[in-house]
């Protein structure tokens, strides 16, 4: 378990956490309910008791997962880019489990995978509207949170095979902070700005 010592949450918070390691590392289908109990220290009757199913139990993690994003982006000024890309790189970036957990729902896609990207692109839709200062043309502002997505996960997504390239760990504190600078700048600029 990562953020509270297990023993500190509540059976529920417990088998979320259980669920969110093990999608992550196993991916939903070949997670049983029964390891995800086993893991959390709590009996199957609780996991069916508190989420009914596994698939209840799958939209609990997803709702923890882009809850943790929205607070975390709650707290800025909408209108500071340089923030707004600090927080993004620290909440994709450095909780190692919850980025597993989005490469893995991501790529298996399906239902939960696109439900779980239109959370992200509603969010980065609500954001980039706040520091937009001059009105964009319709398909720009069609893309541009998608764009913003693709710079933020890209390097989530592709970080299996990115590691090679780099000296450092793909979201060691070095090269997150250089990576989310360089981010703000293609958004405010432009690439070829």
């Amino acid at each position: 378990m990562t953020e509270a010592r297990s023993s500190d949450l509540t059976a529920r918070a417990r088998l979320r956490l259980a669920a969110l390691k093990l999608f992550a590392e196993h991916g939903f289908e070949a997670t049983s309910t029964r390891a995800i109990a086993t893991e959390a220290g709590v009996s199957h009757a609780l996991l069916r008791h508190h989420y009914g199913s596994k698939d209840g139990l799958r939209a609990a993690v997803d709702d923890d997962v882009l809850n943790t994003f929205d607070e975390g982006l709650a707290t800025l000024d909408a209108s500071d880019l340089a923030a707004l890309g600090q927080v993004t790189a620290q909440l994709f970036g450095a909780d190692e489990l919850r980025r597993n957990y989005l490469r893995r729902v991501l790529l298996e896609g399906g239902p939960a995978g696109i439900a779980v990207f239109h959370g992200l692109l509603d969010g980065a839709r609500r954001h980039l509207t706040a520091l937009r200062t001059v009105p964009m043309d319709e398909a720009d502002a069609r893309w541009a949170p998608y764009q913003a997505l693709f710079l933020i996960l890209g390097p989530m997504l592709l970080e299996p095979v990115m590691a090679p390239t780099l000296d450092t760990p793909v979201f060691a504190a070095g090269p997150l902070a250089e990576r989310s600078a360089s981010n703000q700048r293609f958004i405010a600029k432009g690439l070829l700005d």
